[in-house]
């Protein structure tokens, strides 16, 4: 089994192998001519993010300066946006559903590292698959952890650090995030 083929099914992988480097560098070529572009050329943004995200719906709106490790692993629903600085760890699936809002400096996290120390100097880590739901509005520099799963019509409130699922139609904020507020949709 590869490297990929690990990372991808959630087992420990080595990050460091020559195929997982080079489609790193292959989306920090198209980082870098994405957050260059000219912003009155939207034709030019439209096609270089669509090839760095291919699984991004036709009318995700992103605003550079944006991360990622990949890109092939971030699909998004209809009417998403994403605010400025954000960054998407994408070593395993992140679904954001439709509808979706992004505040600036969010952080979206897959990869993961073992805890013994001796396994990180082995050089392996492991990633999770994050899902974000419809109708979600992750607040500014807020942080989502590998392996959560936000509901739909969620609330994250900025700053707020999400180390555990968040339920549908629930606000949560803090470090770690904690609920404050539940509501009918």
């Amino acid at each position: 089994m590869s490297e990929k083929q690990n990372m991808l099914e959630s087992r420990p992988y080595n990050a460091a192998h020559p195929e997982l480097k080079q489609e790193r560098l292959r989306a920090r070529k198209l980082l870098w001519q994405l957050n260059r572009s000219n912003p009155e050329d939207e034709a030019e943004r439209t096609q270089i993010l669509h090839e760095l995200l291919p699984n991004a719906a036709q009318d995700l709106h992103l605003e550079p300066p944006f991360f990622c490790d990949y890109g092939t692993q971030i699909y998004t629903g209809k009417n998403v946006f994403i605010n400025f600085n954000c960054t998407i760890l994408d070593c395993a699936k992140v679904e954001i559903g439709d509808n979706t809002l992004i505040g600036p400096n969010v952080q979206i996290y897959t990869a993961t590292h073992p805890l013994l120390p001796q396994k990180r100097l082995e050089g392996l880590e492991s990633a999770q698959k994050v899902r974000i739901g419809k109708n979600v509005w992750l607040g500014g520099g807020c942080i989502i952890l590998p392996g959560v799963w936000i509901g739909d019509n969620a609330i994250v409130a900025a700053g707020a650090v999400v180390t555990r699922d968040v339920g549908e139609g629930t606000v949560v904020a803090g470090s770690p995030a904690k609920v404050i507020r539940r509501f009918l949709v």
